[in-house]
């Protein structure tokens, strides 16, 4: 077990209500384990107390086999984090950076220049952070979390900001650290990231989780038993929908099967967003 979480809670200084609420969750090593949830959930708040940013936490946490609050320093050694918001040295180059936190770390780390090509800034580690973009900062957030060669990575909205090649790129670094057994705690609430991604999620709402469950196993319990097929009549597109139960022995479904030109056919699935809403009654704007 690499995270145990106890009937956690955190309350702000004079908020009315505590940002996490009796919280119990555990994660196994090489595991992806989503956080879902809107902003202002609790999400980060979560996050903060395991990478050990906020303390005077109620209830029991262990990480990486020991109780939270005993680690030291040493902790950094063997956890990677790379926050939603950038936080870099503008006036150094993106190469510097990375030279600069290696430096921190008394154990191996990685090579700079392979982690700027992993994430696809190999060409521009000689240029300033205070030049790049916002995609460009956050895929230097990811490297620098990879340069301690961390068994347990933290990520909060990782393919924010990024276009469509670089944020598959980042999804892809994922898959690769789990591949190599690392383990890694998603905060997001982009629900697409979280279906390919992650082995289980959470969905957390008012600071309380209201469900944890594999991706797969939730639309299935949470999607309709029916199958929709597109099809051409007289030139325009049609569509029809039949039961699951007997799909292989339903006539009118075998008909069109061999009688029409079908375009498409498709399971009715409900998306982690339709599953989250149903669960908590919110949605993830």
């Amino acid at each position: 077990m690499v995270i145990r979480v106890e009937n956690m809670s955190f309350t702000y200084a004079k908020a009315s209500a505590p940002a996490a609420k009796d919280l119990n969750f555990s994660i196994e090593r090489g595991e992806i384990f989503g956080f879902l949830g809107p902003s202002g959930a609790g999400k980060s708040t979560t996050q903060k107390i395991l990478i050990g940013l906020l303390r005077n936490y109620e209830g029991a946490v262990s990480v990486l086999g020991k109780d939270l609050a005993s680690w030291k320093s040493d902790y950094y050694e063997r956890i990677g984090v790379s926050f939603e918001i950038p936080n870099h040295y503008l006036k150094l180059t993106a190469r510097e950076n990375l030279s600069y936190f290696s430096a921190l770390y008394s154990g191996p780390t990685e090579s700079p220049q392979a982690l700027l090509d992993m994430v696809g800034l190999g060409e521009d580690g000689q240029l300033l952070v205070s030049q790049f973009s916002k995609g460009m900062k956050n895929r230097l957030t990811v490297a620098r979390s990879l340069l301690n060669k961390p068994e347990l990575l933290f990520w909060d909205e990782p393919t924010a900001g990024l276009d469509p090649s670089n944020a598959r790129r980042i999804r892809e670094i994922a898959k690769a650290q789990k591949q190599a057994g690392r383990t890694i705690f998603l905060t997001t609430h982009d629900m697409a990231v979280a279906d390919e991604l992650c082995d289980r999620i959470a969905f957390i709402a008012h600071g309380e989780l209201k469900l944890i469950d594999a991706p797969r196993e939730l639309k299935l319990k949470y999607g309709e038993p029916r199958v929709i097929v597109e099809y051409r009549d007289e030139g325009l597109t049609a569509r029809r929908e039949f039961p699951m139960d007997g799909l292989g022995d339903n006539a009118d479904f075998l008909k069109l099967l061999r009688g029409e030109k079908v375009q498409t056919i498709h399971t009715q699935e409900a998306t982690l967003e339709d599953i989250f809403i149903s669960v908590t009654g919110r949605s993830l704007s």
